[in-house]
């Protein structure tokens, strides 16, 4: 609640709530399909008619991790006003720190039957690089995969929102940081497995990560931080702290006019964005199976940015919707169309910033709302 004075009476007016009803029900409804899915792949046969591929539960099980990568550019870009062209470095990061310590799972399975990963023998290297140190333990890797993203965002995020970055200065130079760590993980010498990355895992805490179970575990997984992810979301956007948030957005300088240092609410929200797409980029990379450089690729970030842009970007719900719904279409149409994606990708972002604003969320709520003018009238 907050006061306001209107005609010299004081009186209360409710903060809205960011999800309606509707809206709280679809969520329910949705998270317990997704939670079925695995469900009906481990109890019914394949050639039952309930029973879903292993195939479509890793396909979802991505989409759901692409989902919680839009959903954090959504808190720097749809709430804070700061879009960001470099996030797919952050993912890339947490899939990499995930990904040191399932290479170091293999043990003596690979190829060379070594207790270095095959592309460390094959380049002739005799011992890990000292920043593999500890990996081979499951919560220090997941302790890099939070930190890693973490501490690069602050340190980036400090010095460009203090020296009052921002706009389309900012977004260049989050591609720029994204391209440069592209550039630098393509190199064989730098110990992550060059334009191969890594690949080929055996086990995830023992257990066989190709075994229907595991990925079933990991696709639940998945979904419980996506759920978590935007409560979490939904928390920061609602609290006083989302207010200010909202304020840097839509006038910085007004913001500061009255006492408030937008510095280090951009960079706490910056690096939490950070922190939630690197522990997508670690859930991502043993249910696909291989993580490379080309995941730091600018265009992996750009098209974050349209499935925010495309579901409907400051509702934390429309990025969900839109990475789901660019990513279904993307399976199908390189499938089809293989060398048309990219075409079809540009057109579809095109159409989306000319007629639909406000993304396929926003056309809802316009449909919506004619629907009950319509029957007022």
């Amino acid at each position: 609640m907050s006061i306001s004075n209107s005609n010299g009476a004081l009186t209360l007016v409710a903060k809205p709530a960011l999800f309606s009803r509707p809206a709280w029900s679809g969520i329910i409804f949705c998270a317990a399909v997704l939670a079925l899915l695995p469900v009906l792949n481990l109890i019914f046969p394949a050639d039952h008619a309930l029973h879903i591929s292993s195939y479509t539960i890793a396909l979802i099980g991505k989409f759901m991790c692409y989902a919680m990568a839009a959903l954090a550019l959504d808190l720097v870009w749809g709430y804070t006003g700061i879009l960001s062209l470099g996030h797919g470095v952050f993912f890339a990061l947490g899939g990499y720190a995930h990904g040191m310590y399932l290479m170091r799972s293999i043990g003596r399975d690979g190829v060379y039957q070594s207790n270095l990963p095959d592309f460390m023998v094959f380049l002739n290297w005799k011992e890990y690089p000292w920043y593999w140190w500890m990996t081979e333990h499951f919560w220090f890797a997941m302790l890099l995969v939070v930190l890693v993203p973490g501490i690069l965002a602050f340190v980036f995020g400090y010095f460009a929102f203090r020296s009052r970055i921002k706009g389309v200065y900012f977004s260049i130079i989050t591609q720029a940081m994204t391209f440069a760590f592209m550039l630098l993980f393509f190199r064989n010498d730098t110990g992550f497995g060059g334009n191969n990355g890594f690949t080929d895992f055996k086990r995830i805490l023992g257990f066989t990560i190709t075994d229907p179970s595991t990925k079933a575990a990991l696709y639940l997984v998945t979904l419980a931080f996506l759920l978590g992810a935007l409560f979490l979301c939904r928390a920061i956007v609602t609290s006083k702290l989302g207010r200010v948030l909202q304020g840097v957005r839509d006038s910085e300088s007004r913001l500061m006019f009255i006492g408030y240092n937008p510095l280090w609410f951009k960079l706490f929200v910056w690096t939490l964005s950070a922190v939630l797409c690197g522990i997508a980029g670690a859930l991502y990379v043993p249910q696909v199976g291989i993580i490379n450089p080309s995941e730091m690729s600018p265009a992996n970030s750009i098209e974050m940015v349209i499935w925010a842009a495309v579901g409907g970007r400051g509702s934390l719900i429309g990025p969900i919707i839109g990475a789901f719904t660019v990513n279904g279409l993307k399976s199908w149409f390189t499938a089809a169309f293989p060398d048309l994606w990219l075409f079809a990708l540009g057109l579809i972002f095109i159409l989306v910033t000319l007629f639909m604003p406000q993304g396929i969320l926003g056309l809802a709520k316009k449909f919506k709302k004619r629907a009950k003018t319509e029957e007022a009238a």
